[in-house]
Order: C-alpha cells, then sequence, then structure tokens
C-alpha cells in the first residue's frame, strides 16, 4: 500500500486491529497471562506490546518525537477487561493523533526508534506489519491453550477447502 494521504491508511488499520481485536477477545481470562515457556511473550503480553509499540513507538516516531515505549508488563494492564480496554484506548488515541498527519508529513522522513531515518509513510507501513506479525503469535498461543480461534477473512481452511474444486 502506497501511503499518501492518511484516511486510506487509517482505514486499512481499522480493519487490522478488528481482526487482532477478535482473537485478542477469544482468549480467555485464566490463559491470558499463560506462556509456553519461561521467557516467552503471554497472550496478555502480546495485546499490551502491540497497543503500547503502536501508540508509545510507532505513532511518537511518525510525529517527529522520540520513542516512549514504557514495555508489555501486567503493570500496563492487568485481567483480560483490562488488557483489552488498553488495546482498544491506545489505538483510539493513536487513531486520533495519526489523523492530524499531511501528505507533506506523510512524505517527510522521520526517526526511529534504532536511529535509522526513513519516510513516515514506511513507518506506517511497519507499523502493521509488526502488529500482524504478534496476531499471528495470538492465533499460535489461542491453540496452545484450546481456544476456537475467529476465522481471519470470513472462512476457515475447511471451509475454503469445502467450497473449492479439486486440485488437478
Amino acid at each position: 500500500m502506497q501511503i499518501t494521504t492518511i484516511e486510506p491508511f487509517l482505514s486499512w488499520l481499522r480493519s487490522v486491529r478488528k481482526r487482532t481485536r477478535a482473537i485478542a477477545a477469544a482468549i480467555p481470562a485464566d490463559g491470558l497471562e499463560w506462556r509456553p515457556y519461561d521467557t516467552a511473550f503471554s497472550a496478555g503480553d502480546l495485546i499490551r506490546h502491540i497497543a503500547a509499540t503502536e501508540r508509545w513507538m510507532y505513532v511518537e516516531n511518525v510525529l517527529g518525537r522520540p520513542s516512549r515505549y514504557p514495555g508489555h508488563g501486567s503493570e500496563l494492564a492487568a485481567g483480560r477487561d483490562a488488557v483489552l480496554g488498553f488495546l482498544d484506548d491506545r489505538h483510539r488515541e493513536s487513531i486520533e493523533l495519526l489523523a492530524t498527519l499531511s501528505p507533506e508529513r506523510i512524505a517527510a522522513p522521520c526517526k526511529t526508534v534504532a536511529g535509522a531515518e526513513i519516510p513516515v509513510a514506511l513507518l506506517l507501513r511497519l507499523m502493521v506489519e509488526h502488529e500482524i506479525h504478534h496476531r499471528g503469535q495470538l492465533y499460535s498461543l489461542a491453540g496452545q491453550l484450546g481456544v476456537e480461534r475467529p476465522p481471519l477473512f470470513g472462512l476457515t481452511e475447511r471451509e475454503v477447502r469445502d467450497a473449492s474444486s479439486p486440485a488437478r
């Protein structure tokens, strides 16, 4: 996606978040902080990380400000309702701030948390790729927890197979 104005990007970002929110909401309260091994992120960690990096790293950087990423720990939000609220609230703040971006700002360079100078448009795309990467991890953790996972684009794999012609 080439980003030259903000509204088409925000529409895409909202649709990506809708799918991320669906898998986040599928994680049961008693599985939120479970991790498959000691150093792994829990689903709660992943959800807090998605929210915190979007709002306090990516959005700050595209606005020309340094990262304020606070981490992903339960001190940011503890418990299923609080974690989902944290995800929703940080996204709402991010959308409001991103909506102020002019075409000139989108084309301008910004500095990433790593110190690289790249166009704002590129960092916006990287923000979405980052979320999608972690959403995949949420799907994997949900499967390990035995949670029924919502289909990503409306059909499950079995439904796609059933609706398809046999391969030749």
